[in-house]
């Protein structure tokens, strides 16, 4: 009865603090939402929002907003994501509800503090795309899947199924999850389990749904695969960014120190550890099990940089991995009995030191949202053009968005499409220019105008008119520079037949 009493205020305590973190979670995701203009891919949501269709590769976040927003808000900067930010609140109950399941209610809380605060889950959350929704379905399929099989949970089961396929409809790069714990049953288990195994009813179903799905994932994926590689092949280059070109094996290096430093390398350590503990001292399965669903899909996006370009974001569904794991980790810190005096200063003070390492990160992205400010400068360079001027850009498509009645060229390190825009100028009236509108130099993530002799270019016929963009405290400076390259005055050597003047 005592011991009722006890569990009782402590329940209510939990779910409180669960509460504060919503609300807290709320301010930051929803504060200057709508301000930032659209960068990028954020492009190719309101393309596909406005006219959404089903053999896309992952429609699930286009419907929500044909259906869901567009009928109630413009799908402008503010309602392209609203649907993004609401996922991000929602994955904070859910990452403390697996926590709690798979490890205690502690462990649950304190991955939903870290995931609270992380300045890389407030990016996802404010960025008009599909990968907050990709990040909460990944947060819950794989554990409830995992909690199906080891406890026969039939609820579980269906919760697992059903946000799994939505996770592959977010994106399908989602469906690597299931890869790796795949891999692990199949080498772990011997001949005499099969065995054992197969004499079981529970056993062929399940076998059979397996055989089942992975039928469906290779049916509806490996083309997707397949198309990507072969797309990228026939336009190299022809995305939306300037693309800096890297040497193998620094460029899968890179790949690899991106998703660290976008965890924070504290999480990353922290999470790299608490599977550790779980394996040590709690349940070696489950540690294998997290273990297999971290490595495979980053294995996998690594060795498939190698054939094709591939972006930072097909990471995501590997996240909550670490925010669990540093959730359990930190549950074992506080869980022992420190001699030091008082009790909890020296693990809050190590979880102040984790959350803090990305407190720079998280203030910057109020300041400009992590983009570069194109609507700005369109809004400078539309007076400043005639009719005749050639608009060049990185983000062509954000631009023209922007800068209304203009078409904008993708501007690329080969110098050869600005060579010939500057010859069909020449035919043009005085006055006429080219404008390149470029990012200035920036981190070593991020691509520069050194490549292809660019820069060397634009030294050699532009000047720099003008400078946009917002200071930030962390390492991701993202300003924009404008260029103006007016006509070459190229005057006509005298015909060799031609009498000289005489002066």
């Amino acid at each position: 009865m005592n011991l009722a009493k006890t569990e009782r205020p402590q329940e209510l305590n939990a779910w409180l603090l669960l509460a504060a973190l919503i609300l807290v979670t709320l301010v930051l995701r929803f504060y200057r939402l709508g301000e930032w203009n659209l960068q990028a891919t954020e492009i190719f949501t309101l393309r596909d929002s406005v006219k959404p269709q089903w053999h896309n590769p992952r429609p699930l976040g286009y419907l929500l907003n044909y259906y869901l927003i567009r009928p109630f808000l413009p799908l402008d900067e503010f309602g392209l994501r609203l649907m993004p930010a609401i996922f991000g609140v929602l994955a904070i109950p859910a990452v403390y509800l697996v926590g709690r399941r798979l490890f205690t209610v502690r462990a649950g809380l304190f991955a939903a503090l870290l995931l609270t605060f992380s300045h890389l889950h407030v990016n996802y959350s404010q960025l008009a795309r599909y990968w907050s929704l990709a990040f909460l379905l990944c947060a819950i399929y794989p554990y409830a899947l995992y909690v199906a099989v080891r406890e026969r949970n039939a609820r579980a089961l269906v919760l697992g199924l059903i946000t799994g396929a939505l996770a592959a409809l977010a994106h399908p790069v989602s469906v690597l999850l299931l890869a790796g714990p795949a891999l692990m049953l199949g080498t772990s288990l011997r001949r005499e389990h099969i065995t054992h195994l197969w004499s079981q009813q529970w056993a062929k179903l399940a076998a059979m749904l397996f055989v089942l799905i992975a039928l469906v994932i290779a049916w509806r994926f490996v083309p997707l695969l397949q198309g990507w590689i072969a797309q990228h092949d026939r336009s190299p280059g022809g995305s939306q960014f300037l693309h800096q070109k890297m040497r193998q094996g620094a460029k899968q290096l890179f790949y690899l120190v991106g998703l660290v430093e976008g965890l924070t390398v504290p999480i990353a350590l922290t999470a790299a550890a608490g599977i550790y503990i779980i394996w040590r001292e709690r349940d070696k399965t489950l540690a294998m099990y997290l273990l297999s669903l971290a490595l495979f899909p980053v294995a996998f996006m690594t060795l498939i940089s190698v054939r094709t370009p591939v972006s930072q974001y097909y990471l995501v569904p590997v996240l909550p991995v670490f925010f669990l794991a540093a959730g359990a980790f930190l549950d074992r810190l506080f869980a022992v009995e420190w001699t030091l005096r008082p009790r909890w200063l020296l693990p809050v003070t190590i979880l102040l030191i984790i959350l803090s390492a990305g407190t720079p990160s998280l203030a910057s992205e109020y300041m400009n949202g992590r983009r570069y400010d194109f609507r700005s400068m369109a809004h400078w360079l539309q007076p400043r053009m005639t009719s005749g001027d050639i608009v060049f850009s990185d983000q062509p498509m954000v631009l023209a968005h922007y800068l209304s009645g203009a078409q904008v060229r993708h501007l690329q390190s080969d110098t050869v499409s600005l060579a010939r825009s500057m010859a069909v100028l020449q035919e043009g009236k005085d006055g006429d220019a080219i404008w390149i509108v470029a990012p200035g130099l920036g981190h070593k993530f991020r691509p520069n105008l050194k490549g292809g002799g660019l820069i060397n270019w634009i030294y050699d016929k532009c000047r720099l008119r003008n400078t946009m963009g917002k200071g930030r405290v962390d390492f991701r400076q993202q300003y924009l520079q404008i260029y103006r390259c007016p006509r070459e005055n190229v005057e006509l050597a005298p015909s060799p037949s031609a009498p000289a003047q005489s002066g």
